[in-house]
Formats: structure tokens, C-alpha cells, sequence
């Protein structure tokens, strides 16, 4: 017995030492570009002042001032609704079209196939900048209206962009327009690894598509909404270019289209108004609560749709 616990103790440093030069790589660059930024930036939320001016130990006075002080609580509980509602249009709208056109596409009597998984999937190889910037336009009643007048479609010459109640959706939109792509391929890849013999034991009980579809295909692709969701939820809380690229960082109309992204940029780096000097403790703040956040929302989620059935 004893011989026995020593050859396996061999064979598991054995392993050890095999597999550490591979993983080696991978650890350094998680240390070095996730876990310290991630730890800097908490201890960073507990001073305040910048490494040019010195900073200054205030403990947890950043985050009381962010709830209390109204110059700063007004901006992040707005931001922070526009985040959630921001999140909320691309889950239904992004994820819930890229389901149908998976499905779709996932079809076998589909002609055309190869066509329309380019149509979809072109706008995501596109920079975000210069999509937000050619929407802006199309969405200018200035540049589209004489355009939209000739089709007799007037009641869409409107200032989509200007006005504080649709601004937010339209930009909402694009985003959505724009990255499409890359849940529908997702989604199409999981649906052509469903075995073909749950599809024809259906078929023989003469189950509808639709009963095919919320019955059989819909919950072996679980794992791969749960994680799409995931990233949907951790991308929409850092977005930050398309608002950027349609409106501005001030989140245009009237902070209408602000999020937690803008936010942060104004506080932590750009320093915003009325003030205009980057306050790092506070956008570290900003972070960390974001950081909890997402904890919240993607822990429940991973456990949900990640365990075994």
C-alpha cells in the first residue's frame, strides 16, 4: 500500500510539473491584465486624488458621496437605469432574434443559407465608430427626411437622437443591429450539435415545430442562452463606443443615453462638469459597484443554466 501511494504521489507531481509550463502563460496573463487591475482598482476606490496631485486614504467616502452627494448620486442612478434598460432591449431583441434566425438558418430546405448568414453576420466586422456615426445620419431628419418624404414615409422625419424619450431605444437598437452576428452564429453552432434522432423521434410522434422547438431545442441549448445572456449582461454594462460614436459622453439628450460606461469615463478620466478634473477614486467606485453587479447577475445565472439535468 505504501509502494502504491508513492507512485501516485509521483505520477501527480509527475502531471504537475508536465502541465505547468503550458499553463504557466495563461496564469501570468490573468494575473497580470485581470486579477491586479481588479484588485488595484478596488484599493484605488478607497483613496481619492490622482498619483500627479497625491492621493489621500478616505476608506469607503467615495461610495457614500456617490449615494448621498447629488451632483453624483442623480448621475449614477440614471446611468444605472439606462444600463438596465440598455441591457434589457439587446437580451430581447438581440438574443430573442438571434434564436428565431438560428433557427431559421438551421432549417434543412433553406435556400440561400450562405447569403443570409453574410447579411447577418456583416454589420458585427464593422467598426463601431463608423456604424454609429453612418446611423446618426440615416437618423437625421436633416440628412434623411427629403429621402423618407419621397416614399411617402414623413411620419419618420422625426429627431430620433434629439428627443430624451427615444434616443436611448435607438441607440439601443443599433447596438443590437450591430452585434446580431455573433449570438445567432452561437446559437446556429448549438442547434447543428442537437443529435438528429431527437428530431426524427418527433417527427414520428408528430410533434409541430413549434412544440419541437420550446420541447427539444430550446432546452439543449440551455448552456449555450445561459451564456450568451452572460455575456450579453457583463458587454452591455461596459458599453461605452456606441453611445459615444451617436451621441456623446455626455449621454446626449440631456443625459437620456447615459450608462454606467459614460459614467465612468467622465468621473474617472475625462472629469466631468461642472468640476473637469478626473477624480480616480471615484470612478474606481464607480467600478467596483459595477463589479458586484455583475457578480450578482452572472453567478445565479452560470448556476441556472450551467449545471448538469
Amino acid at each position: 500500500m505504501a509502494v502504491k501511494a508513492r507512485e501516485n504521489h509521483r505520477i501527480g507531481n509527475g502531471t504537475l510539473v508536465t502541465w505547468l509550463p503550458y499553463l504557466a502563460p495563461a496564469l501570468v496573463f490573468y494575473v497580470v491584465f485581470m486579477a491586479w487591475p481588479l484588485l488595484n482598482s478596488l484599493w484605488l476606490s478607497l483613496y481619492t486624488g490622482s498619483a500627479g496631485i497625491g492621493r489621500s486614504f478616505v476608506g469607503f467616502d467615495n461610495f457614500i458621496k456617490l449615494f448621498t452627494v447629488q451632483n453624483y448620486s442623480e448621475r449614477y442612478w440614471g446611468a444605472l437605469v439606462h444600463t438596465i434598460v440598455f441591457f434589457i432591449i439587446h437580451l430581447a431583441v438581440q438574443n430573442g432574434l438571434g434564436i428565431v434566425f438560428a433557427t431559421l438558418l438551421t432549417e434543412k430546405n433553406l435556400k440561400g443559407r450562405e447569403f443570409y448568414q453574410t447579411v447577418i453576420f456583416i454589420p458585427v466586422t464593422l467598426a463601431v465608430l463608423i456604424t454609429g456615426y453612418l446611423w446618426k445620419l440615416l437618423l437625421n431628419p436633416v440628412w434623411s427626411g427629403p429621402f423618407l418624404q419621397q416614399f411617402h414615409l414623413g411620419f419618420l422625419v422625426r429627431p430620433w437622437l434629439g428627443d430624451r424619450f427615444t434616443a436611448l431605444i435607438c441607440v439601443s437598437l443599433v447596438s443590437c443591429w450591430q452585434w446580431m452576428g455573433i449570438p445567432t452564429m452561437m446559437f446556429v453552432a448549438a442547434l447543428r450539435n442537437i443529435s438528429e434522432d431527437y428530431f426524427e423521434a418527433a417527427l414520428i410522434d408528430g410533434a409541430k415545430p413549434a412544440q419541437v422547438f420550446w420541447h427539444i431545442k430550446l432546452p439543449l441549448i440551455k448552456p449555450v442562452v445561459g451564456m450568451i445572456a452572460i455575456l450579453t449582461f457583463v458587454n452591455n454594462f461596459n458599453a461605452f463606443d456606441v453611445v459615444f460614436a451617436m451621441e456623446n459622453v455626455n449621454g446626449a439628450p440631456n443625459y437620456a443615453t447615459d450608462l454606467i460606461g459614460t459614467l465612468f469615463y467622465r468621473v474617472g478620466i475625462a472629469g466631468q462638469h461642472p468640476v473637469g478634473i478626473p477624480d480616480p477614486g471615484m470612478g474606481a467606485a464607480i467600478a467596483t459597484i459595477t463589479f458586484f453587479i455583475l457578480c450578482l447577475g452572472v453567478i445565479p445565472t452560470l448556476r441556472a443554466t450551467q449545471g448538469k439535468d
